[in-house]
């Protein structure tokens, strides 16, 4: 392996590293976005991304992958999918109502500054 490419393979952890981070902070009965999450785990605007790494973590984590929603608190995986319907039930169970395929941001969203200290 050359030199560049285990310094490609460290940054990626790193990014890597700081989403679980950031994810692992996330608390019970609140959402956060994919682009807030990227922010938050100091990858600026990496929404994206932030959506293609969490589709690859593996089964049994224990990471609340389930509370990330897409912008406006839309639930991006399809209703009907095991992923989808494991996502709103667990929602459900941290009490965050799900109605037409939304969270209210206004009540279940987390923002940090508010809830630290």
């Amino acid at each position: 392996m050359s030199r560049t490419s285990e310094a490609v393979d460290e940054d990626a952890v790193a990014r890597r590293m700081a989403l679980y981070v950031a994810l692992g902070q996330v608390p019970e009965g609140k959402v956060v976005s994919y682009g807030q999450l990227a922010e938050l785990a100091g990858l600026g605007r990496a929404a994206r991304w932030v959506g293609r790494t969490l589709s690859q973590l593996p089964d049994g984590t224990r990471l609340p992958w389930h509370r990330v929603v897409a912008a406006g608190g839309r639930i991006s995986l399809p209703s009907g999918t095991v992923s989808g319907d494991e996502q709103r039930a667990r929602l459900r169970a941290e009490g965050i109502t799900v109605r037409n395929n939304r969270v209210d941001i206004k009540c279940h969203g987390w923002r940090p500054m508010e809830h630290s200290g």
